[in-house]
């Protein structure tokens, strides 16, 4: 969702980041705009070395913004489609997208997207999981309680039976609009 430009922080650090923009067009629809906030605050509680980092926040009369960081790589579907991975690649990038999922989960958030095309692999191997634009908070289990800040402050209101996310990862409960938690993204890590 959105539309994602390089551009260069015009504060003092001027670092290149991602700016995810969200136009005035498409801001107008409430659902898109409150995903889109939604995923700007999961994201900026999760504070992981393989979740992309949110630097900021905002509202233009061009629409919403968020800026994040540059990833200097490609998807893992890019990273894939030229070479056959060797085992111990293929266990750094599943080790470390499990990691990013962990953090999440840990923070009461299920991802309900994960897809090579939502994971970059940078020039030095490291992993980013990036949008959390469906991202919900998990259901607890019966000996699980979400009590986290971005499990208590982000709170993605879909309608049961309402499916969403990128069909050929999804597990068959989500795939059928029943409930989703934690599992549906390991099933989806699995598919990746």
């Amino acid at each position: 969702m959105g539309e994602v430009y390089l551009a260069q922080d015009t504060s003092e650090l001027g670092r290149m980041v991602a700016l995810k923009i969200l136009p005035a067009e498409v801001a107008g629809d409430k659902d898109r705009l409150q995903r889109f906030i939604q995923e700007a605050r999961t994201v900026s509680n999760l504070n992981h070395p393989n979740i992309l980092t949110v630097y900021e926040f905002g509202q233009a009369e061009s629409g919403s913004f968020m800026a994040t960081e540059n990833v200097d790589g490609v998807t893992l579907r890019q990273h894939l489609s030229n070479r056959r991975l060797k085992l111990v690649d293929v266990l750094d990038v599943a080790i470390q997208i499990v990691a990013a999922l962990n953090a999440a989960h840990d923070a009461g958030v299920t991802h309900r997207d994960l897809k090579p095309e939502n994971v970059m692999v940078r020039k030095d191997h490291i992993v980013k999981v990036l949008d959390f634009g469906l991202a919900k908070p998990s259901v607890p289990s019966s000996n699980q309680q979400i009590d986290s800040e971005a499990g208590t402050k982000v709170l993605v209101h879909t309608e049961p039976g309402l499916v969403m996310g990128t069909v050929s990862y999804m597990s068959p409960e989500q795939s059928v609009g029943k409930g989703v938690d934690q599992r549906t993204d390991i099933w989806s890590l699995g598919v990746v």
